[in-house]
């Protein structure tokens, strides 16, 4: 039987419950400051949320696979996997309720959510198989400073590069070359190609958790607390000359998030596994079905985004309907639809749980 620590499954299922919430107000023109994301460089509670998921499936790799062999039957599980994620995440940009239920190839967005977490997947579970913690340490810097020379250093067409949203940004300029019209924004992707060079590292930092966490250590909390305090300051630090930025999936962001997630699991594993306090299972239930609510959340989501009643959508009529009323604020209204949303999904999540369907992915 696999070793399980609750913590983690907790982590994991409150960062999909989030990753919900954040994706589905009631309507986007009146939400909350924590959260929305940050307009560019900066951070808000949300733009934790899509690092730590990668954070944890980096911890989830090493219970999954400290006891495999690097071989051709674990690098075709691995891959299948991979594939079945992006797949997915494809199938999401594509689908349209007009035939042949598929846009146009020009208008299909290619990098996405689920996507990079299946590009990361494939790179951290491979990279794990084959080195040790020392050499990922060192590729885990390799990559992060790499990508700041990168981004600060080289020109574009000659241009001196920058780290704001223009066309000499190196990272926005690789996008629009390589993907052309299939980027989430004409000038830039958030899930693009070379940040996801950073964005291995955010899983490689949850390998690392993930090794102390199964290790003998004792005091693990506090170990995790002073990484993760650790990643803070010098991700702040770093903030000074490469600025904390979601987008560009920046070094310091990198550290500052993986600083959070440790910081956040620790406490979670102090409490939980510790002093075996009881909580959070409702998030230990979405955490068995984490990749299968959050397709579903955004496929039912997009679908109600289409049907048209009236002059609105069926998402637009719901929430107009019963969610916005003169005694409340339409900030507040939104805030509840998503609740709303959240709750079912956590409710289906505890029936998955309860009848034992978990779905792989």
């Amino acid at each position: 039987m696999k070793e399980r620590i609750l913590s983690v499954d907790i982590f994991r299922g409150a960062t999909i419950v989030l990753m919900i919430l954040v994706n589905t107000p009631g309507t986007w023109s009146a939400v909350f400051p924590p959260l929305r994301h940050a307009k560019w460089d900066g951070y808000t509670p949300t733009d934790l949320v899509f690092p730590f998921f990668l954070f944890i499936v980096g911890t989830s790799i090493v219970f999954a696979y400290k006891n495999k062999v690097a071989n051709s039957g674990t690098y075709k599980k691995i891959t299948i996997r991979t594939l079945k994620l992006i797949g997915l995440g494809l199938f999401l940009g594509a689908f349209t309720l007009s035939f042949p239920f598929f846009k146009d190839f020009a208008d299909i967005r290619f990098p996405g959510v689920l996507q990079r977490i299946g590009v990361v997947f494939f790179f951290a579970a491979i990279l794990f198989l084959n080195f040790n913690w020392k050499v990922l340490i060192g590729i885990a810097a390799f990559f992060l400073i790499g990508y700041w020379v990168l981004m600060t250093v080289i020109p574009v067409e000659g241009v001196a590069s920058t780290l704001e949203r223009a066309p000499n940004n190196l990272a926005n300029w690789l996008d629009v070359k390589v993907f052309g019209t299939h980027n989430y924004k004409a000038d830039y992707d958030p899930e693009g190609l070379l940040s996801t060079i950073p964005s291995i590292v955010s899983s490689l930092a949850g390998i690392f958790t993930g090794l102390i966490l199964t290790s003998k250590q004792e005091k693990k909390a506090t170990i995790l607390m002073g990484i993760g305090g650790s990643f803070l300051i010098i991700g702040h630090v770093w903030d000074i000359f490469f600025p904390i930025n979601k987008a560009l999936w920046t070094s310091s962001f990198v550290l500052v998030t993986a600083g959070w997630a440790n910081l956040i699991l620790a406490l979670i594993y102090y409490l939980t596994d510790v002093k075996k306090m009881q909580f959070g299972s409702i998030f230990r239930y979405a955490g068995a079905n984490a990749i299968t609510l959050y397709f579903l959340s955004s496929f039912i989501s997009k679908i109600m985004g289409m049907i048209k009643i009236g002059e609105t959508t069926l998402h637009g009529w719901l929430f107009d309907t019963a969610y916005t009323h003169d005694f409340m604020s339409l900030q507040l209204s939104s805030l509840l639809y998503g609740l709303s949303v959240v709750a079912f999904y956590c409710l289906l999540a505890y029936v998955l749980y309860q009848r034992k369907i978990f779905i792989k992915v």
